[in-house]
């Protein structure tokens, strides 16, 4: 199918969407590492690359791309928000792939309720019915807005809810506070530590839980904080994917990361060649010691 073809499979036979995630051949394994790529930033108003504020508003051309860096070799898959994961299913592009359905997506970007992060995308039952491997949440920490609590319980209980389906439970946590009225997140080393210890503790059960942390300064105290699986993540906006690999092949050495899941600096990087962007981050897994 061609992503022309689409919306008129959407519109005329949406029955096809359950039909191809029952047919999905699941993701058997590999070397010990993961290399996901992420596009679940539009469901929460996140469009922006390098100073375009539209840049992934084109679901053609995010998807054309989304297409490319997963048939990259060492891309082990994809993380994203129904809609995204569904045009996916329907092409066909997600057969042995790693499948992480986005959660909460409520906390748009910029607004008065941004800390209030509503599981308003994927939940746990949704995600064990589309046969997905996972679930992602984000897990923002504002001491000054009460909506911290709400998003408290929400992730704890979404990961309470995937254990029982024995599915990974991907939290991405933050220390943040408001700056002019928009939410902002704390890198420095000890705000991270924080948001580790309070997002390891989340849920009857941390079995299936794993992390997914910026690499910031001194990230081998921050990843010391648990004994939780860590993924690198790779949010950068600039289009500029040589920061973030620096930063990956330094904190790659770090007992306990297992990979990383990165959307903006493959997907749209500033040259436009999404294959070498994919291709690089995919050498440094390779090239990294071995678990």
């Amino acid at each position: 199918m061609r992503i022309s073809e689409l919306a008129e499979t959407r519109a005329l036979r949406p029955e096809a969407v359950a039909t191809a995630a029952a047919a999905r051949a699941r993701w058997s394994g590999g070397s010990g590492r993961l290399l996901l790529v992420a596009a679940d930033q539009p469901a929460r108003g996140t469009l922006g690359v390098d100073g375009d504020p539209v840049a992934m508003a084109d679901r053609g051309e995010l998807l054309e791309r989304l297409c490319v860096a997963l048939e990259r070799p060492g891309v082990d898959g994809v993380l994203g928000t129904p809609d995204v994961i569904e045009d996916l299913l329907l092409l066909g592009v997600l057969d042995g792939k790693v499948v992480i359905g986005s959660m909460n997506r409520g906390g748009l970007a910029g607004t008065s309720f941004e800390i209030d992060d509503r599981f308003t995308a994927y939940d746990a039952d949704a995600i064990a019915a589309s046969r997905l491997d996972g679930g992602k949440m984000l897990l923002r920490i504002d001491d000054s807005d009460p909506a911290t609590a709400r998003t408290l319980e929400g992730c704890a209980h979404a990961v309470t809810a995937l254990a029982a389906h024995r599915l990974t439970a991907l939290v991405e946590p933050y220390v943040s506070h408001h700056v002019e009225g928009h939410a902002r997140n704390l890198l420095s080393p000890q705000a991270m530590i924080r948001a580790v210890s309070v997002a390891s503790g989340l849920g009857a059960t941390s079995a299936y839980t794993w992390l997914g942390l910026p690499v910031v300064a001194e990230v081998e105290r921050v990843v010391a904080a648990t004994t939780l699986p860590v993924l690198l993540l790779g949010g950068d906006a600039s289009g500029d994917p040589g920061p973030a690999l620096d930063g990956w092949r330094r904190a790659l050495r770090t007992p306990g990361v297992r990979g990383i899941v990165a959307g903006r600096s493959l997907l749209y990087p500033r040259d436009g060649d999404v294959r070498a962007a994919v291709d690089a981050a995919a050498e440094l897994l390779r090239a990294a010691e071995p678990l």
